[in-house]
């Protein structure tokens, strides 16, 4: 309940995230959680933002390097960039919609706001190395059956 009312606080429907590459180091590693947040005020160049790719189901993390303002609200284009890697993102844009060469603010999932270093590691080795997972909560089950 909790985490759903802080994304309701922040506007924004995912205000964590866990960074899953080292596309934006060193900025923030892989395993940094996120706080995101989607204030009202235009997507400037420089902001990092986490945005979603239609046909993609990961969220992505990167840095926003350059944006076209429309004459009209909410035709704002922008281009983006991981901070370690060598070019843009349009590739990445492509690989899903042919001919896409920039998102628009709708796709952006929120803004960083603040990261915590490495905690978010816990999850992907849970992810990476699934019998982990089994195995901890293996033992937790143990526990609770043992100690009841």
């Amino acid at each position: 309940m909790s985490y759903k009312a802080w994304g309701l606080y922040t506007n924004c429907e995912s205000p964590l995230v866990v960074v899953l590459s080292g596309s934006m180091e060193p900025a923030f590693y892989r395993g940094d959680i996120l706080f995101l947040s989607n204030p009202k005020v235009p997507i400037e160049i420089g902001d990092i933002c986490v945005f979603k790719i239609s046909g993609r189901d990961i969220p992505i993390v990167h840095r926003i390097i350059d944006r076209h303002d429309g004459k009209k609200k909410g035709q704002q284009l922008l281009l983006t960039k991981g901070d370690n890697n060598g070019g843009d993102d349009r590739i990445l844009y492509q690989e899903t919609n042919y001919g896409q060469l920039w998102i628009r603010p709708n796709e952006v999932v929120g803004r960083v706001q603040g990261f915590l270093p490495y905690l978010g590691m816990f999850t992907i080795y849970m992810t990476d190395y699934p019998y982990l997972k089994y195995a901890l909560l293996g033992t937790v089950g143990l526990f609770v059956f043992l100690y009841e």
